[in-house]
């Protein structure tokens, strides 16, 4: 059984080659949250894994949320919070929260364990360097009674309007892993909250990174029946949006991907944060793990040229 158990080793860091190959001298944009996060074994499992990318030659920047700890902190300043489209509605009180916890105690949390997995991460959040320069996010809503469209004032929640990624440049070329905070700064100065799934959409399709994962609480895109949906390529979207198989907070998780494929992205994954190395899995595998939004020219790497290419959606 020994034996057995060092043949396996040997035949997945083999199987492993053609992708280090492949993606040497390449970025990743990981999105990092949900599940994940809250879990001490999965969060050192995702340290070791990004650690072991920059080790390989891959240039990883993680982008991360926490809306959990967020809520947390709220509550425990007796601070009401509420939610609007999925949105948190965030005054001025709030935002100075969100910041706190984010760029705080979050960001650090994540740092010193990508350090004490051997790597060298440093935290920064958007606003550093004017990273994620942001405007003032703007929805609207029908009122069903009258169909007038009304304005909802979401307070300090923003979208990025313009990706400064010398920062990020500078500390790839001092050999650290970035961790971002998806925090703005709006034109007069101002903080916002941005969406962390958005945030990353915006600064894989502004730096044109090679692949954009984000880290769910599900398996990726599921069919009508909760089978996986292994590929996508962006013309299957909308039909799947209008028949209801892509649906609530799926949507915009989906079209963050598909924002950054049209930046330059060469592929964008939903994958499952609960799978322990799912970031390796995904990387350094035949045939990965979640779903895959690509374009009809994305090149699949070497070593799929004699396996089956992944299953598409019918």
């Amino acid at each position: 059984m020994q034996n057995e158990e060092l043949f396996a080793k040997a035949r997945i860091l083999s199987e492993a080659l053609p992708y280090m190959r492949r993606f040497s001298g390449k970025t990743f944009i990981v999105k990092y949250g949900g599940h994940a996060m809250g879990d001490a074994r999965l969060a050192d499992q995702f340290a070791r894994d990004i650690v072991l990318m920059k080790q390989v030659g891959i240039n990883p920047i993680v982008v991360h949320g926490g809306g959990p700890q967020i809520g947390a902190m709220l509550k425990k300043l007796k601070i009401d919070s509420n939610f609007v489209d999925g949105l948190r509605v965030t005054d001025q009180q709030t935002v100075d929260v969100v910041e706190m916890v984010l760029s705080g105690s979050i960001n650090k949390q994540i740092v010193t364990a990508i350090n004490n997995a051997g790597g060298k991460a440093i935290g920064i959040s958007g606003k550093d360097g004017r990273l994620i320069e942001a405007r003032k996010l703007n929805r609207t809503r029908r009122d069903p009674d009258s169909s007038i469209e009304k304005v909802l004032d979401l307070g300090f929640v923003g979208e990025p309007a313009r990706i400064n990624p010398d920062v990020l440049e500078n500390i790839h070329l001092s050999d650290a892993i970035p961790v971002v905070a998806p925090i703005g700064i709006g034109a007069r100065g101002e903080t916002y909250n941005i969406n962390a799934d958005t945030a990353a959409g915006h600064i894989a399709a502004a730096i044109k990174a090679e692949k954009l994962m984000m880290l769910t609480d599900v398996a990726g895109v599921l069919d009508k029946n909760g089978n996986l949906i292994h590929s996508l390529t962006p013309a299957d979207v909308p039909r799947l949006i209008d028949d209801g198989t892509i649906s609530g907070g799926m949507i915009p998780k989906v079209e963050t991907c598909l924002h950054a494929l049209e930046g330059g992205v060469n592929s964008a994954f939903i994958l499952d944060g609960r799978l322990p190395h799912v970031l390796l899995l995904e990387v350094f595998t035949r045939h990965g793990v979640g779903t895959m939004l690509a374009g009809p020219d994305y090149e699949a790497p070497e070593a799929f040229a004699d396996e089956p290419a992944r299953e598409q959606q019918g």
